[in-house]
């Protein structure tokens, strides 16, 4: 069902559409007059409990943003205007939310448990999901306790997942992620068609004891299948023709072109169409986690990521865990106009988070017009980057600090210690404490009186002291999210990915996009195929190349020379 047929025709759109404009401008006008951090908590004696939510094991805290009252409420007003409640449901039904491609967004269904009904445009799709889970789960325990093994007999001791995008970000990220829990084959990845990259991935390995995991939901990727040819051909020098598909397995949903290109139909695992690449880890393309953890802890997982769904499903949306959370970046990039939000995982083992994170965000809202093809009311898809703390104090802190950039930050923050500590010290309780530290700075900065004693007390000489405080003084107002969560384990991770995949969801809904599709990236695959041929023939089409923009031509007609194929009349 589309938003003209929820709202009645094109004269109810319209003036629907009116009121949201209204309702974005007077965000904008919020944003401009909002007052400071140290204003909003000296004026509200409340502010840090009743601006933060703990549930689920996460307590959000949002107390450190512009965020006020009457901005909250503009928020919420905003979230009934577009009928968040009804695309919630349409989600959950499984109707054709991705309104461009006709398909619904399912990916829930693939960690639900027995008990979900969940349906594709009518079709029930749990009992294929719990039959693949459940081979996958036999495979990897059966890799895991060597009875699959190799060809020749020998057990499998390391597994490269080949795949790009979402068919190597999300596992690569998760299996880093959960080392700590980590006790089957190694686990590698190759996305990139760079050389380098394939000789990472492979070094120091042994064919006969290597699983090679196409990971490919339409199994057409022109990266996944040159460096999965490439790795056949690795396998074939030493194995032999006959040893290559013992050693193959494909996770995809067309398993017909698995089949194709040489995967034994019992090391083809499938998931629906309904499911996007960039969530689609928590079905085969999560195999190298299953393999890394175990199917055991591998439904811990799954089980983690069905309870937030049940959470966001059924919570209020004044105590919902990925709605608070997503009209703290609607409020950031689209009220406030900030470009880019920075995500710092205060753990060595979520390093990779923020990288998953890009796309997850930046592939499924950064969109220009809305899902019927609409201009934007507001802007949409903040760049989001990141990495760990305490190591990113030491390499970009100092530009949130003191630079003339507002970036807004996002703190996660596991509480408990990682499992498998080796060695006794407090170091844990100074990680929490330099995230605690670090998000008290940037909202409330430093105090130019005890700046002024300590340097006194140091013994600056007076007439250095106020341009020694102009150096060191953080302004403060700077905003930041705390998300704090229990532990780090398999159940906590899977919440953690599933809130963010539903913020995702509520932003896109507020904005009025479809953040299902990815057309962006299309057409610049179609585009890459077209200049292949100019830098791979030995004679070009001089047609072709006179066809090209001077920039891109002059750039083919150097590479051409360089590689030592000649120029052409483009040079």
């Amino acid at each position: 069902m589309d938003l003209m047929t929820r709202s009645g025709g094109a004269a109810d759109l319209s003036g629907r559409q009116a009121e949201i404009g209204a309702l974005w401008r007077a965000l904008r006008a919020r944003a401009m007059l909002a007052p400071t951090i140290s204003v909003l908590f000296a004026e509200d004696p409340r502010r840090a409990e009743d601006f933060s939510f703990e549930g689920e094991g996460f307590l959000l805290d949002f107390s450190k943003t512009h965020i006020d009252r009457p901005a909250l409420a503009l928020l919420f007003d905003l979230v009934e205007r577009m009928d968040l409640a009804a695309r919630r449901e349409a989600l959950f039904a499984g109707e054709p939310v991705n309104l461009s491609e006709g398909r619904p967004a399912l990916h829930m269904a693939l960690r639900a448990g027995p008990e979900a009904d969940y349906a594709a445009n009518g079709t029930p799709v749990m009992p294929a999901i719990l039959a693949e889970r459940a081979r996958m789960a036999r495979f990897a325990e059966d890799v895991r306790a060597g009875r699959i093994c190799g060809h020749g007999g020998r057990p499998i001791r390391a597994v490269v997942n080949v795949g790009i995008g979402g068919s190597d970000l999300g596992p690569r990220m998760l299996c880093r992620a959960l080392g700590a829990f980590a006790d089957g084959p190694e686990i590698r990845f190759l996305a990139n068609i760079d050389d380098g990259a394939f000789n990472e991935a492979f070094q120091g390995l042994d064919p006969a004891e290597t699983l090679v995991l196409v990971s490919s939901k339409s199994f057409t990727t022109p990266e996944t299948l040159d460096n999965a040819r490439a790795a056949k051909d690795w396998l074939r020098a030493e194995l032999g023709p006959e040893g290559v598909a013992a050693h193959l397995v494909a996770l995809t949903s067309r398993p017909e072109k698995a089949a194709a290109f040489g995967v034994p139909e019992a090391q083809i695992f499938t998931y629906g169409a309904y499911v996007g690449g960039r969530y689609s880890v928590w079905g085969p393309v999560g195999l190298p986690l299953m393999l890394a953890i175990g199917a055991e802890r591998f439904g811990e997982f799954l089980a983690g990521g069905a309870a937030m769904d049940r959470h966001f499903h059924t919570a209020p949306f004044a105590r919902n865990l990925p709605v608070l959370l997503a009209l703290t970046g609607i409020w950031h990039g689209s009220a406030c106009g900030h470009p880019s939000r920075a995500i710092i995982p205060y753990s060595e083992r979520m390093r990779l988070f923020a990288s998953h994170l890009q796309q997850l965000e930046m592939e499924s809202n950064g969109k220009g017009v809305t899902a019927e093809g609409a201009p934007l009311e507001a802007h949409s898809g903040m760049a989001v980057w990141g990495d760990r703390g305490t190591s990113a104090q030491h390499a970009f802190f100092q530009l949130f600090h003191q630079g003339t950039h507002v970036i807004p930050v996002e703190f996660i923050v596991p509480v408990a210690p990682e499992v498998d500590r080796v060695r006794d010290c407090d170091c844990h309780n100074k990680l929490l404490a330099n995230a605690f530290a670090q998000a008290e700075v940037l909202a409330f900065g430093s105090d130019d009186a005890t700046l002024r004693r300590r340097l006194e007390a140091a013994g600056v000489p007076a007439h250095r002291i106020e341009q020694e405080i102009a150096w060191r003084r953080c302004p403060g107002n700077r905003p930041s999210v705390m998300l704090m969560m229990e532990r780090l384990d398999p159940a906590m991770m899977g919440r953690l990915l599933a809130l963010w995949e539903h913020r995702v969801f509520v932003e896109a809904m507020l904005l009025g996009i479809n953040p299902f599709d990815q057309w962006g990236v299309e057409h610049g695959k179609k585009i890459a195929e077209a200049l292949f041929p100019l830098l791979d023939d030995e004679r070009p089409e001089e047609a072709r190349l006179a066809a090209l923009d001077p920039s891109t031509r002059r750039l083919i007609a150097a590479s051409r020379r360089w590689l030592g194929k000649g120029t052409s009349t483009g040079a």
